[in-house]
């Protein structure tokens, strides 16, 4: 591995910002900004719940008069259109007189697509692009999703024993993981707009779907039932017919947390973008297989769609992320 740059480690910053806004900021992207003045951070901003202020308006606005002729760190290519809501962030950044913008990813947005970055290079703003692109394309995946494919990104948690099962025979599964597993799929829950169960998970459970950690128990998602039948009256929750009717949900980030035929519903229709496995060291043996029938033919087909992207320790159980392989079907 190559040694990381000071460009790299400026983006790692503004990266991390804007996770803050993740699940809050659409239909706008969860974006990150900072502005570097000799060596250090003299203003930071990350996209505010429902879109506005964008991150760049937010970190000028913090750097005040240091801001000229320094540079600008942004998770995606500043917006070019102007909008009621709001200014240009390429507008504001010419008007502001910055040095340099460093950008991790253009904007597919069709009224900026290349718009932003060209306007600043006309005013003589020297702009570098495609820093940390990878880390970004993560980071803003439901804005990205939501473009390229028109539906949200859709995430996939299971929490299961090593051998694949989610409850005994009798439909027992409190708790399969410990507790550690069980607030970082909380924390998972806190970065969604959506969560989705299906009619058997919730005729047996009734599960709150909700969030709860000290601070972010506002940040619960919206809960959706995948059902043919109505929604259960009075308890605000939405319903969809059918995993593709999930591009009608509000938002860019959609969490499936179950049950095993809903999560192969899902899988079937090749709509899973992002895989959660929480492991807990126990054999359940004769139990509940945690995905049903997802119509795999052969295992050939199975290879090749899922790559490992992060795993740790979340105190006796395994944590294994697994996003889509950008060479798979979408």
């Amino acid at each position: 591995m190559g040694a990381v740059s000071d460009d790299q480690r400026w983006m790692g910053v503004a990266l991390a910002l804007g996770e803050r806004g993740r699940g809050r900021t659409a239909p706008n992207p969860n974006v990150g900004c900072i502005v570097v003045r000799d060596g250090r951070i003299v203003g930071r901003g990350w996209t505010q719940p429902g879109g506005r202020p964008h991150a760049e308006a937010m970190a000028l606005a913090a750097a005040g008069d240091a801001v000229r002729g320094a540079t600008v760190f942004t998770t995606l290519e500043p917006c070019a259109h102007v909008s009621p809501r709001g200014p240009a962030c390429a507008d504001l950044l010419v008007a502001a007189g910055v040095a340099r913008v460093v950008v991790a990813r253009g904007d597919p947005d069709p009224r900026t697509d290349g718009t932003g970055t060209a306007r600043l290079r006309a005013a003589g703003i020297v702009v570098t692009d495609g820093v940390c692109a990878d880390a970004a394309a993560r980071s803003l995946a439901g804005f990205l999703t939501r473009q390229r494919l028109g539906r949200p990104f859709v995430t996939l948690k299971l929490a299961t024993s090593l051998d694949g099962r989610i409850a005994l025979p009798d439909g027992s599964s409190r708790w399969i993981t410990g507790p550690q597993a069980r607030a970082h799929a909380h924390l998972e829950r806190s970065r969604h707009e959506a969560i989705v169960v299906g009619r058997g998970t919730w005729d047996a459970d009734a599960p709150a779907l909700d969030v709860r950690l000290p601070g972010l128990e506002a940040r619960a998602p919206r809960r959706v039932l995948l059902s043919a039948r109505a929604a259960p009256a009075g308890d605000g929750m939405l319903r969809i017919a059918s995993p593709a009717a999930i591009a009608d949900l509000p938002g860019d980030h959609v969490l499936v947390e179950g049950g095993a035929r809903t999560a192969a519903a899902f899988l079937r229709a090749d709509l899973v973008d992002r895989l959660l496995l929480y492991r807990a060291p126990i054999l359940i043996g004769a139990g509940i297989a945690s995905i049903g029938d997802i119509g795999l033919a052969d295992l050939a087909t199975a290879h090749g769609r899922w790559r490992a992207v992060d795993a740790r320790q979340l105190g006796t159980d395994r944590l294994e992320v697994y996003e889509r392989d950008a060479c798979s079907p979408a």
